[in-house]
């Protein structure tokens, strides 16, 4: 049986891992958003950055790439992700149904925010965002990085997240 993972951020152009294939894919229920602090990849403990977690939301639908395990590497890969994703316990590991563009509906491992742990900062204005985001840096480098590149990965690939596409207009007025 194939293990797909949910990629939405940084799994979209820096998966870390053997894929076998990727197929567009849309998560119901959930929103792509920077409601989460960075206090290690992009930021830190006395000057956090943001990072783009899954929010629960029953009223949105998070569109993103189902990206399929290499046969053969499947405890590799859930030993990789689990290091880099549960670096805190600020996302919660989760097996979720996703839609898959070509109509099939799988089962696959996907990386949500805990609401509880004070790293959530759901709600943030875009502005307030943009204004982290600009100035923040962590152990993997700028967090303006990481917006760039997940925007342009979306982009590269069809799929538009207007909020993502405003902060990086911002983001980019702010560091001029």
């Amino acid at each position: 049986m194939t293990m797909w993972v949910f990629g939405y951020g940084s799994l979209l152009w820096n998966p870390g891992f053997e894929v076998a294939d990727q197929v567009l894919a849309t998560l119901p229920g959930y929103a792509r958003s920077f409601c989460m602090w960075s206090i290690h990849h992009r930021g830190t403990q006395t000057e956090p950055g943001l990072v783009l977690a899954l929010d629960e939301d029953p009223s949105h639908a998070c569109e993103g790439v189902a990206l399929a395990v290499k046969p053969g590497r499947e405890a590799q890969t859930l030993a990789y992700l689990r290091d880099r994703e549960l670096i805190s316990s600020a996302y919660l590991e989760r097996e979720l149904q996703i839609d898959l563009r070509d109509g099939r509906r799988i089962s696959a491992l996907a990386y949500v925010i805990n609401r509880d742990h004070d790293q959530y900062c759901g709600g943030l204005a875009l502005e307030k965002q943009a204004e982290v985001i600009a100035r923040a840096k962590g152990g993997m480098g700028p967090n303006t990085e990481y917006l760039y590149n997940t925007t342009r990965h979306l982009a590269e690939i069809g799929l538009h997240d207007p909020d993502l596409e405003w902060l990086s207009h911002r983001v980019q007025a702010l560091t001029a």
